[in-house]
């Protein structure tokens, strides 16, 4: 028998100021396994928010004492632990391939039986029985209304495309594998990589019904050859150029062990 979860005593989202204009932003009561990482980005001309997380709670209501005068919702992928606050952006992007899901948005089921159990994903290194979240954000939330809503897609993103803040350029690298459309965010001057699930220091998922080894392997070798400085992934903790490495080539080796479809 489930135990009925219990609302929070607090805030629905913890923030965490690292400097130079970027503010990590997360849903402890989100379990591990789809408690993706949202992060701000503070330009002179645009602010970027990459990532929404699970939209359980109003991300922008609760992050409107961040930005300046305009900020844009940037998707790594439209997975729904990454876009379940788009909607609530008037200026949303997105790579072109996963433009449409975004847009057309129709969710399998709502929290109220989302149960990790019943949708038959098990990865090793998170624990992914049981419910979605932990605890409530409000005493009367309704888990069964929760749904991921169409959001208005107003910039459908290309490789190689630049993302200009001001005083911030990023480029948008095409990193696909995880899911056709996973981007990043590079900025070379500083070193500096958004990665969203292409990488992270965590159990990397491949085996999803539209996932590609083959092309994973790719990006692998792509950020194999990237002069890193900071990984800012869409999950657990941030990381640098040796950790990159090490991963990359752990990740190369498992497919090495599966198939032969990767190189070192």
């Amino acid at each position: 028998m489930t135990t009925p979860l219990k609302p929070i005593d607090g805030d629905w989202f913890q923030f965490r100021d690292l400097g130079e204009g970027i503010t990590l932003i997360t849903e402890p009561h989100v379990i591990p396994f789809l408690r993706c990482n949202i992060w701000h980005i503070r330009g002179r001309g645009l602010d970027l928010m990459v990532d929404t997380g699970l939209g359980v709670s109003s991300l922008h209501a609760a992050s409107r004492h961040l930005f300046g005068q305009r900020v844009a919702a940037l998707a790594t992928h439209v997975h729904l632990d990454h876009v379940g606050s788009h909607h609530e952006f008037a200026e949303c992007w997105c790579h072109r391939l996963e433009a449409d899901a975004l847009t057309h948005a129709n969710p399998d089921g709502t929290l109220a039986d989302f149960d990790l159990n019943e949708v038959n994903i098990e990865v090793p290194g998170y624990q992914t029985g049981g419910p979605a979240l932990t605890a409530l954000p409000t005493p009367d939330y309704d888990l069964s209304a929760w749904e991921i809503k169409q959001a208005t897609v107003t910039r459908r993103l290309e490789e190689g495309d630049t993302i200009d803040l001001g005083n911030r350029h990023f480029e948008v690298l095409h990193l696909p594998g995880h899911s056709p459309g996973s981007i990043g965010l590079w900025e070379a001057r500083s070193g500096t990589l958004f990665s969203g699930d292409a990488i992270y220091d965590g159990p990397l998922i491949d085996d999803l019904h539209h996932s590609d080894r083959a092309a994973y392997a790719r990006t692998m070798e792509r950020l194999l050859g990237l002069p890193v400085s900071v990984v800012h992934a869409g999950h657990d903790p941030s990381f640098g150029r040796a950790r990159l490495r090490e991963l990359v080539r752990a990740y190369l080796g498992k497919l090495e062990g599966l198939d032969g479809t990767a190189g070192g």
